[in-house]
């Protein structure tokens, strides 16, 4: 079949049925791509971006499915160590001075010094710092000795029943042409009313 191109300079458009066979079959085809691709922009391209975000969806409730499925798994997990969590920290509370034991804890530091080997210059509260949950309760040092006997102290505070941390060290040569050491230490109790697990509240009766 020879493509004349003559044929499609003088179509009549109010006279189809009198078109060459050819320009009809062109006609036809061209039409044909009009119609598939308007279709496809109005019913095609909707559906698949539908699709797209459908298999979106299917992900991103798989991969929840996966997170909730571990959890589920390890929850006995989880609960168990929730329970040792809690056992600890009751252990910690009871480490913790209650307010009928406070001022023994000048007397206890006291002898952890002395029994060091250190004399004690001062020793004596200082001003209560309240944060969120707890109270720092500071206690201000001041001792003279020798590098073991300070050593042999700090061990020893290590080892009393209740917690105490020291902070702030300073050692300098006295005039004497011995060490003196000042030292800040810390204990510290819950407030009252602050929020504790039931176990933790009876860790510290």
């Amino acid at each position: 079949m020879n493509l004349d191109l003559d044929q499609f300079n003088d179509i009549d458009f109010e006279n189809i049925g009198g078109w060459p066979k050819l320009v009809k079959i062109v006609f036809a085809a061209f039409l044909s791509v009009c119609v598939i691709g308007a279709s496809y922009y109005l019913f095609i391209s909707d559906s698949i971006d539908q699709m797209e975000a459908e298999q979106q969806k299917e992900i991103q409730l798989r991969e929840d499915f996966e997170t909730k499925y571990r959890l589920a798994a390890n929850l006995k997990l989880y609960r168990e160590q929730l329970d040792v969590m809690e056992v600890q920290f009751a252990e910690l509370l009871k480490m913790l001075p209650s307010e009928n034991e406070m001022p023994g804890l000048l007397d206890d530091l006291t002898f952890v010094a002395t029994d060091a080997g250190l004399r004690i210059n001062s020793l004596d509260w200082d001003d209560e710092i309240e944060r969120d949950f707890y109270i720092e309760f500071p206690i201000k040092m001041s001792v003279v000795g020798d590098y073991h006997q300070m050593g042999n102290m700090v061990s020893g505070v290590a080892k009393l029943p209740r917690i105490v941390s020291l902070h702030d060290f300073s050692i300098k040569q006295n005039d004497a042409g011995g060490l003196s050491m000042d030292i800040l230490a810390k204990t510290y109790r819950f407030k009252e009313g602050a929020e504790l697990t039931q176990q933790a509240n009876k860790g510290q009766k």
